[in-house]
């Protein structure tokens, strides 16, 4: 396994992250036992990232990676969230100090750990003063429960706002083929800013795997269900018969060079040097095999050239004049 460079940390981390939204239930249901026996075949694997956050099954994913990494602690940099909580029906966000004290508390205990290794605001609450959030992260890891800290899914200025409270180690946004509005929106602050930067959705949520049809119809309990993903039309009725032909094309290209739609599409993210860990969703120890293994090779520029073809053939644009929200805010600078 490929490790990395994690910003500005002194931690080295694998090329790929094991990412626990996939037992969180908002995927559907899932077995417990294949979680865990899963992330025991990803630590042989040679990943050593594991990405959760109380957010996911509010308790349940972190719960289950604790119990997974059980003895085997020193093996894993274990990285979580905190800052949504569901009120009326919806996740409210708050991030002030008190609540990231509680929070880091009930995650400690969830996780059956002393510490974790990086602790991270899950969304930007704008009802608290990030300067003061990222204050009480610098308190959090001062008391010896995180040794680093950071934001997910900040605009540019809100990491700058954040950092003027607190250093921000490490960011995490969601970056793949079909979305690239990292590269326009964030990646020069993370460059500037040496931040260890983790990206979520690699896979798609699972559309760049090549297991959806143009038929697919996903359950009530699968978020996917809405179709947007990240403010993004993904995998709504409308576009997905078309996101479709571009996923069977993109594997006419992978199977060119003897890989598979999800291996190219992995490869294509880490061929981005500012990526330290891409994380991929895994349910059992079959889809830890599938999309581990074929990653030992490096993109050239005509398989990349190829790639952008197709979606330029099928009107795909992967980076709109859209934030992963839908905050009133506009464009980010």
């Amino acid at each position: 396994m490929e490790m990395r460079r994690f910003g500005k940390t002194e931690l080295q981390v694998s090329a790929i992250g094991f990412g626990c939204w996939e037992s969180s239930g908002e995927y559907g249901e899932f077995d417990d036992q294949e979680i865990i026996d899963a992330v025991h075949l990803a630590l042989e694997m040679g990943i050593n990232l594991y990405d959760t956050a109380e957010a996911y099954g509010f308790g349940r994913s972190e719960t289950l990676l604790g119990q997974a990494l059980a003895g085997r602690r020193d093996q894993a940099v274990v990285v979580t969230k905190f800052g949504i909580y569901p009120q009326d029906d919806v996740h409210h966000r708050d991030s002030s100090p008190e609540t990231a004290q509680a929070a880091i508390e009930r995650s400690l205990k969830a996780l059956n750990m002393d510490y974790v290794d990086v602790y991270l605001i899950h969304w930007p609450d704008r009802d608290s003063s990030f300067e003061d959030a990222m204050a009480k992260m610098e308190d959090i890891r001062s008391q010896g429960k995180a040794r680093f800290v950071g934001v997910s899914n900040f605009r540019p200025e809100q990491i700058r706002q954040a950092s003027n409270g607190g250093s921000v180690d490490v960011v995490q946004y969601g970056y793949h083929l079909f979305d690239r509005r990292l590269e326009r929106f964030v990646f020069p602050t993370v460059a500037e800013l040496d931040c260890g930067l983790m990206t979520y959705g690699s896979l798609a949520h699972g559309l760049l795997a090549g297991a959806y049809t143009q038929d697919t119809v996903f359950p009530d309990n699968d978020w996917r269900a809405r179709g947007k993903a990240f403010n993004l039309s993904l995998l709504s009725p409308d576009v997905l018969f078309r996101n479709v032909d571009v996923v069977e094309d993109l594997k006419t290209i992978a199977a060119d060079l003897g890989h598979t739609s999800a291996q190219l599409a992995l490869r294509w993210v880490l061929s981005n040097k500012l990526v330290s860990t891409a994380l991929v969703g895994f349910r059992n120890p079959d889809e830890v095999r599938a999309n581990i293994e074929g990653l030992d090779w490096e993109m050239d520029a005509d398989t990349r050239t190829r790639i952008q073809a197709v979606f330029e053939r099928h009107g795909v644009d992967t980076a709109p004049d859209v934030w992963v929200e839908e905050d009133g805010l506009g464009i980010p600078a």
